[in-house]
């Protein structure tokens, strides 16, 4: 199959402009914009010679004389111009081509700079210069997202000032909040709020990034439009409430986009299985709901006049349900151009469509030049309309019709996307095409469904329930397929990130693309991969398996918080803190193969030691938890049916042979309130000291310099420190030096927004000499004994 690819140039000339001019200044953007114009008119009106190609002057008959005399004119240069686009050969076609090309690229570049000056410019990004607070009014553009962050929950909104110390202005902002009451506004709505205007990170369409204090003040009612689609949404979740909480969690997030009541550790799954796009609204999903519609107006008698025109009503409605965001916006044109190529018949044609639709859409918004969804959508779309015939007709000779379907679209959209997301995170997905696959045949019967759910919630509630039930049964067999599939071994396999990775990954895909045309190249490569299979298996019988024999504490690679698992027994384990999300302590856990948790300690009631909870309950027994009397009431939600109580100072718990001793804090402690900072609740941190022969260690939370200095005198010497608040500035140096620690740990992110762990606390360590290991860079850490003491051995 041959692809019309007249507009790919001038769609990637329009995407690669933005994309490059976002991050310069606009007086040099609007110099390029200007010389790509300039250039192109040139090209463009430049006189064609056809004898000077070689190709003399075609003969003209008369009727087209006497209609180019009749015409106007000046409309000879635009015929002109349309017939060498039209034949496009020659040295004409190829200065037409560079012409459209660059005029692109210049409407692209003029476009950014118009923004960039728009948003560099004003009071808004004044007061973000001086980092000044302010009262503003505002106008909700997306939906408010929450975001665990240590000590508190961060709320993300995109807005657009419309107020600012009484002038009035028009520039997009980022609201970043702390109060729940922000989780409750709804696009469009206006609200007045303060907070401390500060400029945004990198280059971007932004006049400043927001601070807000308190709740905000609601100044009207959303439009008629959002209170409708947010009583649709609504009428959806009261019709799927009776359904089992993840089920309740994912249909909402696969028919419209509603993720809140996701859960982070459901959600994961569905990242290591590649399946997250049926969580978001994408181009399947409309595909499938507005293939419906068309599939009713056929029933109904509607012609190919009629029934587009329900069509697009149905992708409005869809829209605007969904909520009108860009990423919305994107699965709306990119679902559009997939339907229509199928409804034609033409698919040659949807390559043109979607080098238009980009077109169009960076033009609108260039923002979307640097946003990965956007480049996964075109991908993806990509892959469908240029790998996915071709490969559909291959398996086609081996495979029933509906497989090889299946599979054909299933593997080219992973392949087109496998680079984005290596560049994002850094691994590759094995057994996604075969999780896509087995979810594949339930994601029509839930969408459509649940689409239905939602409509009827709107009339009859008790109706809308009984219809979403079956949707449920095929929600919950996607669910299935999920965590089956992420739970396998190695279900990703590491990569190296960024463009390098993506490079590598394409180059890996040139030669194993050479390897399979070649019959020799084979042969070799079937060898080659049977050595290195043997070599593998060799090794991985002689080499020690993880966790080591006898370990006696690991700290697990979280990111950015702590998780420790100190063994007490076999399947046992005390587990300290439990990370910001549910799925990197599960997976520790579980590769240390601990079943039961005698006892689980929240050290201070942080995200980034408790938010991960749900990951240690997973599948095993928690027995009972400990918290530090300052509580403020956070970790109540990740508890529910555990016994709880609270740590004092010189008490002691056994479990086995290890001895755990409580340090701080002191049990007058007064509760934590939400107002508290983070200063403050780190320093409520429970501080416990673990013993059995051979081994001990002093786990210090996240307590800062002034606990430090009042628990020098108390602490033990101990072989092994977790080194306080991720290895943060905040440091007394007597504090460490009094632990007499041999190796000391620290439980950090990688690349984490807080410069931890600071070089001045690293620089004191090794002052002490104390070996460091670090979670960031080493992964899983274990503590294991030997007959000279006891050593640290990583995962990696």
């Amino acid at each position: 199959m041959t692809h019309d690819i007249r507009l790919l140039a001038p769609a990637l000339a329009t995407w690669l402009t933005a994309a490059t001019t976002l991050s310069l200044p606009s007086a040099l953007t609007y110099g390029l914009a200007a010389a790509a114009a300039l250039t192109s008119l040139y090209l463009l009106t430049r006189p064609n010679h056809p004898a000077a190609a070689g190709g003399g002057t075609p003969p003209r008959s008369p009727s087209s004389s006497r209609q180019r005399s009749a015409g106007a004119a000046g409309s000879a240069p635009m015929r002109d111009l349309l017939n060498r686009v039209r034949d496009g050969g020659g040295g004409s076609g190829r200065r037409v081509v560079a012409g459209v090309v660059l005029a692109c690229a210049a409407a692209s570049a003029c476009g950014v700079a118009l923004r960039v000056t728009a948003v560099a410019g004003g009071p808004v990004r004044e007061l973000a210069r001086a980092e000044r607070t302010a009262t503003a009014e505002a106008v909700v553009t997306g939906d408010p997202r929450g975001k665990p962050r240590p000590g508190r929950q961060m709320i993300i909104i995109r807005a657009r000032a419309e107020a600012v110390r009484r002038m009035k202005v028009r520039v997009p902002v980022l609201l970043i909040a702390s109060d729940p009451r922000w989780l409750r506004l709804v696009p469009s709505q206006r609200v007045r709020l303060r907070g401390r205007f500060v400029p945004p990170k990198g280059h971007g369409l932004l006049a400043a990034v927001v601070i807000v204090r308190g709740p905000p003040t609601v100044l009207g009612p959303p439009s008629t439009l959002q209170r409708a689609a947010e009583h649709v949404r609504a009428s959806l979740r009261a019709a799927v409430d009776r359904l089992p909480p993840d089920r309740r969690g994912v249909l909402p997030g696969m028919v419209v986009g509603d993720t809140s009541r996701l859960d982070p550790e459901l959600a994961e799954d569905f990242r290591t299985a590649g399946l997250t796009h049926l969580l978001v609204v994408s181009g399947a999903n409309l595909a499938i709901v507005v293939g419906a519609v068309l599939g009713l107006c056929r029933l109904a008698g509607l012609g190919r006049r009629r029934a587009p025109p329900v069509a697009v009503l149905a992708v409005l409605a869809f829209v605007i349900v969904a909520r009108p965001e860009p990423s919305v916006l994107r699965a709306a044109v990119m679902g559009v151009i997939g339907i229509l190529a199928l409804f034609t018949g033409r698919e040659r044609q949807g390559l043109p469509a979607l080098a238009a639709a980009v077109l169009i859409l960076v033009l609108i918004d260039p923002e979307l030049a640097r946003s990965y969804g956007f480049a996964l959508s075109v991908l993806a779309t990509a892959g469908l309309l240029v790998l996915a015939p071709p490969w559909r007709e291959r398996l086609r000779r081996r495979l029933p019709g509906p497989l090889a379907d299946a599979l054909a679209v299933a593997a080219a959209a992973e392949v087109a996307v496998a680079p984005v997301l290596v560049m994002l995170s850094g691994e590759v997905g094995v057994v996604s095409v075969l999780a896509n696959l087995l979810a594949a045949p339930a994601v029509a019967p839930a969408t459509l469904l649940g689409a239905l759910g939602a409509a009827t919630a709107l009339v009859s509630l008790p109706v809308a329930r009984l219809i979403v039930w079956p949707a449920g049964l095929a929600v919950g067999w996607i669910i299935r397929v999920a965590r089956t599939a992420a739970a396998l071994p190695y279900a990703t396999v590491p990569w190296t990130g960024g463009a390098l990775g993506a490079t590598a990954l394409l180059a890996a895909g040139a030669v194993a693309v050479l390897i399979l045309r070649s019959r020799r190249l084979r042969l070799v490569a079937a060898a080659a991969m049977a050595g290195v299979l043997t070599a593998v298996v060799a090794m991985r019988a002689m080499a020690p398996g993880w966790p080591p024999p006898g370990w006696q504490m690991v700290a697990c690679d979280v990111g950015q918080g702590d998780a420790l698992v100190l063994s007490a027994g076999p399947g046992q384990a005390v587990v300290v803190d439990t990370g910001p999300d549910p799925a990197p302590v599960d997976g520790c856990l579980r590769r240390l193969g601990v079943k039961d948790v005698p006892l689980l300690v929240f050290t201070h009631p942080h995200a980034d030691h408790i938010n991960g909870t749900s990951g240690v309950r997973r599948h095993r027994t928690v027995h009972g938890v400990l918290t530090t009397p300052a509580a403020s009431g956070r970790e109540a939600r990740y508890t529910t049916g555990l016994r709880t109580r609270h740590a004092e100072p010189g008490q002691e718990w056994r479990v086995g042979d290890l001895t755990l001793s409580i340090l701080a804090p002191p049990t007058a402690t007064r509760a934590l309130t939400p107002k508290d900072d983070g200063t403050t609740i780190n320093n409520a941190s429970i501080v416990l000291v673990a013993r059995r022969p051979g081994f001990s260690a002093l786990l210090a939370g996240d307590i800062e310099t002034e606990v430090q200095r009042a628990l020098e005198a108390a602490v033990p010497r101990v072989q092994v420190l977790k080194v306080p608040h991720h290895g943060s500035h905040t440091q007394e140096p007597r504090f460490l030096a009094a632990a007499r620690a041999s190796i000391a740990l620290i439980s950090v992110g990688e690349h984490n927004d807080y410069g931890h762990p600071s070089s001045s606390t690293l620089a004191l360590l090794r002052n002490l000499h104390v070996q460091v290991h670090r979670t960031d860079q080493e992964g899983d850490i274990a503590i294991v004994r030997t007959n000279a003491g006891v050593t640290a051995i990583t995962r990696h």
